[in-house]
């Protein structure tokens, strides 16, 4: 079964880092875009940023621009996640979501990992 895994998040003191990762695990033909997302409570979900398929530039939305630094390791179908100085703002549940084409099969299908919680604190 194929399943997104992310590690990293907690409770983070305000000013110090955070370094989230997702790796792709399970019988995977090929790995397309890959995207952070982040949900806070009473809103949807806001992208952080994306690297498509093979490529190395990240995309930002706008929750992300400027403030996060994404990369990915297309060698080990994972996806990274880097934010120097956190403040309480960057508190929320960030999700993992790949495009992902299963082993004998032709077609793309977008998976999610379940969620990692970060709580920004004092």
């Amino acid at each position: 079964q194929v399943q997104l895994v992310e590690s990293g998040g907690g409770l983070v003191q305000a000013g110090k880092s955070l370094s989230l990762s997702c790796e792709v695990l399970g019988p995977v033909g090929d790995v397309g875009d890959m995207a952070w997302y982040r949900q806070v409570p009473g809103n949807g979900r806001e992208l952080v940023c994306r690297i498509a398929g093979g490529k190395g530039i990240p995309e930002y939305g706008d929750s992300g621009k400027g403030r996060f630094t994404c990369f990915r390791d297309h060698s080990k179908d994972s996806l990274y996640l880097q934010k120097y100085s956190l403040n309480y703002e960057d508190s929320g549940v960030y999700l993992c979501n790949a495009l992902v084409r299963r082993e004998f099969t032709s077609s793309y299908e977008p998976v999610w990992g379940q969620g990692t919680q970060v709580t920004v604190s004092a």
